[in-house]
């Protein structure tokens, strides 16, 4: 017998089918209102998170309908990725079934049911790869080794959520980082954009703008490169700095564990190799890394060349220092850096002041680095000149002497969007040993998951042991060629699917670039400000490129945010 509140759903919802009640024309007619709720993740049944952040939406849509405005109020399924694809192998399940079965016990609010589409749905994934092959063709997709986390003991890539104080979540096996070639969107060409633009978007939480200002970080320095004369053959070792007068005072190089140069140490120095090996497995799986965990480190006994004193300074490898930003090394400069004073207490590293408040006697610091401005002291020529003047000079003299140059840098990086498993968007690419990396023609996209497959998470990819899939005809050549194994990150099926909505069924093209100018900005765009970063900037940044190709109409994809605040359990 079904309850009181199902028999109630079932007749409005039944009703609302009936007559159309929230059926949105394809073009606005007088006032419109885009809303639009962030599309819901179908690993797993409905839960409290979102009846709150759908409730927002809904009404929304429902006050603007009875104002009088044409409202389009859409919703589909963010159905694809490593969540649905963990749940269905923890049950036994094919993510396909899976999602679709979480589906069918989602949401019953007043959307426009007949825009409804999944990301798994290869009528929606074809145009990630269309995109795909557009970005590559004008040179913003491309392929380089990345660093993966390896699990030995399953032979396979793991998630950085997969990855469990340096641990495969199933085996246990201690994870490694491996160099393997990986795909990725050059979204660094949008940087200044992207950055620039915020101070045009007054609708957006100050919170979620000050993470994304912070997230892609754009800071004007100096890149000095600095000699390590025993390491002749590996190059002079570039280090991106902000504070060029302080250079006189850098009395260490600092590389990370990653760094080049400290993989060509390691070869000749077992406690280096020892020390690398375990700063590799202790941040295995950390997500976005901030140095801010380690600051432990080994001297190599190498020594590097200060280009600007001519000084030689000790080579250390550390944890605190990152690949992921700036160059993968840095000038310990104790006296005016604090986690370099830090470091520097712990490894007995020599602290020297050259800067001084402009109203002190120049003492050495004692208990605590200087990092503000003043004057630059004990610095050769440069020696009395304020900070802001000196960093001017010092860079200046160091392109003049061919060691460095002015540079503006980013702490973001580009988006790498590989995934070595099989519930996700295939790369359209062809890989030819006469012809190299070769894309897809347009005319055969879809390039479709393969249903029939044996998903155990274990053994590398599913996709590089199916066979009739992976084996095919270069399109150039002719000759035997393979298909790419690796499937895109799901926040690639998140980027655009919001223009979408507006021409769900369009076999020609994403969208209709008349429809999208109608339609766009989104008016008001709810969800979690766990995204603020990753989902909402690339959201920012596929809207640019897509108003590149001359489809989207507007710089930026939504006129109001709103982060609606978690659901949390008290457990007090």
């Amino acid at each position: 017998m079904s309850t009181f509140h199902e028999r109630v759903e079932t007749k409005w919802q039944d009703r609302w089918e009936r007559e159309g009640s929230f059926r949105t024309p394809d073009l606005p007619e007088g006032r419109r209102f885009y809303c639009l709720e962030m599309l819901p993740y179908p690993s797993g049944r409905i839960h409290m998170g979102h009846v709150r952040n759908y409730s927002i939406g809904d009404v929304v849509a429902r006050f603007y309908r009875r104002n009088g405005f044409t409202v389009m109020h859409p919703i589909g399924w963010d159905a694809l990725g490593l969540p649905a694809e963990n749940a269905a192998l923890q049950r036994g399940a094919h993510p396909a079934d899976w999602t679709t079965q979480n589906i069918d016990h989602m949401l019953g609010f007043s959307y426009d049911w007949e825009r409804e589409f999944a990301t798994c749905d290869s009528s929606y994934y074809r145009w990630n790869q269309w995109f795909f092959l557009k970005m590559w063709e004008r040179g913003l997709a491309y392929r380089k080794n990345g660093t993966v986390n390896w699990c030995p003991g399953c032979e396979t890539v793991l998630a950085n959520e997969q990855v469990e104080a340096g641990r495969c979540w199933r085996c246990e096996a201690v994870v490694e980082e491996r160099e393997l070639p990986q795909w990725f969107l050059r979204i660094t060409d949008y940087a200044d954009a992207l950055l620039d633009e915020m101070d045009r978007m007054p609708g957006w939480p100050h919170k979620v703008l000050v993470l994304q200002r912070n997230w892609i970080g754009r800071s004007e320095g100096a890149e000095i490169r600095f000699r390590i004369p025993a390491l002749s053959d590996a190059g002079d070792v570039p280090v991106f700095t902000t504070r060029v007068d302080t250079i006189y005072g850098a009395t260490a190089l600092v590389l990370a564990p990653r760094h080049a140069a400290a993989q060509a140490i390691a070869a000749q120095n077992p406690e280096v190799a020892d020390y690398v090996r375990a700063a590799a497995a202790a941040h295995a799986g950390e997500s976005h890394p901030t140095g801010d965990t380690g600051k432990t480190g080994v001297n190599t006994g190498f020594r590097a060349v200060n280009p600007f004193s001519g000084e030689e300074i000790p080579v250390f490898v550390a944890d605190y220092v990152l690949m992921e930003y700036g160059t993968g090394a840095v000038m310990a400069v104790p006296a005016h850096d604090e986690r370099d004073y830090e470091f520097a207490k712990t490894y007995g590293i020599e602290i020297r002041t050259v800067v001084i408040p402009n109203d002190a006697d120049g003492a050495a610091a004692e208990d605590s680095a200087f990092v503000d401005y003043g004057t630059v002291v004990d610095s050769g020529p440069f020696s009395g000149l304020p900070t802001e003047e000196a960093k001017t000079a010092m860079a200046e003299h160091a392109r003049e002497g061919g060691y460095g140059e002015p540079r503006i840098a980013w702490r973001f990086r580009d988006w790498g969007i590989s995934r070595q498993r099989y519930w996700g968007t295939p790369i359209p690419m062809i890989h030819c040993g006469e012809c190299g990396e070769v894309p897809v023609p347009e005319d055969d996209l879809p390039v479709e998951l393969p249903r029939d497959v044996e998903i155990t998470g274990m053994g590398g990819s599913v996709l590089s042991k199916i066979e009739s899939w992976l084996r095919v005809d270069c399109p150039r050549c002719g000759c035997a060629a393979r298909r790419e194994t690796d499937t895109m990150d799901t926040f690639v099926d998140s980027s655009w699917y919001f223009y979408r909505y507006l021409d769900p069924q369009n076999d020609r093209a994403p969208f209709d670039a008349g429809k999208a100018r109608e339609w766009f900005p989104i008016d008001l765009y709810i969800g979690g400000v766990e995204h603020a970063i990753l989902h909402l900037i690339y959201c920012r940044f596929w809207t640019k490129m897509m108003r590149d190709l001359g489809l989207a109409g507007t710089d930026e994809p939504v006129v109001r945010q709103l982060s609606q605040g978690m659901v949390i359990k008290d457990c007090g």
